[in-house]
């Protein structure tokens, strides 16, 4: 029987719900153009790209609908479980169709640096067309060559209110409480949402709140390393060290090791994490984090385990503060706002006599207490300590 997600897995963009910056009408900046990916699909425009985003938002039905429209000889594996003798049988394969040849790559940080230089040549002689799908950040897993061949796309969480859609379009009826718990409990992953429809109906002859929290503890939602309990684990890890529990970040953190899960992945969400979570409370918490990410880059497992926990111990017990996070929130959304607002002259480099001419330097003293924001902006307070 075919799934539910697929059964209502959108063929269009006039299906699609969601990541409007990409593929809404009108992508939300203030030029009110259309976004980049409506108009590579509608324009039919041919080029490699990654979709980077987190489980459950659209990069494979995008795959999908851009393929479709190219008229594309479309193929997809997993780099799980795929390898260079895959990849070689699509590029040797004579296309039945007009369109050209498209690889969707789902979870290309899996492939190794040997099997993505294999995939290199055959992407840079246009033989074959790559979309590669990632929940982690492409300039750290995707070798540099083939990622200066590839536009990346960044895809967001799916928003209550995109969440709410979808699960109407499952067909199912819920209460409001039962709609509201399933799309906090998702977390802005519609694959979940679905998932949890689909086995509570299996279960129960009604979608109620109780029914899904039953669900949710039975067998049929239980660990899988390359599902979403991958997600939530990392999720519970992370907000134990949050929390400063170090008992329960260890215990989230063997789960990860046990279940194979990259140490790399792991110690970069603790270098990311003493920055956002810790902050200046405590400077060193992101040397401690940083060095257990080389630690774990050398060592390898079954040892890297031992550095892992150091670290969690260490940034768990550590004061917190999101004080640095909120203050590179709150300057990036005035530099999204305002854009390239002049620099004050008299903190502009003088490269040349005549921008000394025009009084780039002027007046600058080393240790002014003089509002050195644009003008626009002055008076602004990002930083709280």
């Amino acid at each position: 029987m075919e799934p539910l997600a697929a059964k209502i897995r959108p063929k269009s963009l006039d299906e699609f719900v969601g990541q409007e910056h990409l593929v809404g009408k009108k992508n939300g900046q203030k030029s009110g153009l259309a976004g980049p990916l409506r108009v590579a699909i509608e324009g039919r425009h041919l080029f490699s790209f990654i979709l980077w985003g987190p489980p459950g938002v659209g990069k494979t039905t995008l795959a999908r609908i851009y393929a479709k429209a190219l008229n594309a000889d479309y193929h997809e594996l997993s780099a799980v479980s795929a390898g260079k003798e895959d990849i070689r049988e699509i590029v040797e394969k004579e296309g039945g169709l007009l369109g050209p040849k498209i690889l969707f790559l789902d979870e290309i940080h899996r492939f190794n640096k040997a099997q993505q230089d294999y995939l290199l040549p055959a992407v840079e002689s246009g033989r074959l067309t790559l979309i590669g799908a990632t929940t982690e950040n492409p300039s750290f897993e995707v070798i540099p060559a083939l990622l200066s061949r590839c536009k990346v796309f960044v895809l967001e969480e799916l928003s209550p209110q995109n969440m709410r859609e979808i699960i109407k379009r499952t067909g199912h009826k819920l209460d409001a409480k039962a709609m509201e718990w399933l799309v906090g409990m998702a977390n802005g992953d519609a694959r979940q949402a679905i998932s949890m429809i689909e086995n509570t109906a299996g279960l129960y002859a009604k979608i109620t709140l109780e029914n899904l929290k039953q669900t949710l503890q039975s067998k049929y939602l239980r660990y899988d390393k390359k599902g979403e309990e991958h997600y939530n684990t990392i999720s519970a890890f992370i907000k134990s060290m949050r929390a400063s529990q170090p008992d329960a970040a260890l215990y989230y953190l063997t789960r990860m090791i046990e279940s194979g899960e990259d140490p790399k992945f792991i110690a970069r969400r603790m270098v990311i994490f003493a920055s956002e979570d810790i902050g200046m409370k405590d400077p060193g918490a992101l040397e401690i984090a940083n060095a257990v990410f080389r630690a774990v880059e050398t060592i390898g497992y079954p040892e890297a385990g031992i550095n892992l926990s150091h670290g969690v111990i260490y940034l768990s017990k550590a004061p917190k503060t999101k004080a640095v996070y909120w203050a590179y929130q709150k300057a990036l959304a005035d530099a999204k706002e305002f854009g390239n607002l002049p620099i004050p002259l008299k903190i502009r480099n003088a490269v040349t006599k005549m921008m000394k001419n025009l009084g780039y330097g002027e007046g600058y003293e080393k240790y002014t207490k003089e509002d050195l924001l644009p003008e626009k902006l002055q008076g602004r307070k990002y930083w709280e300590e």
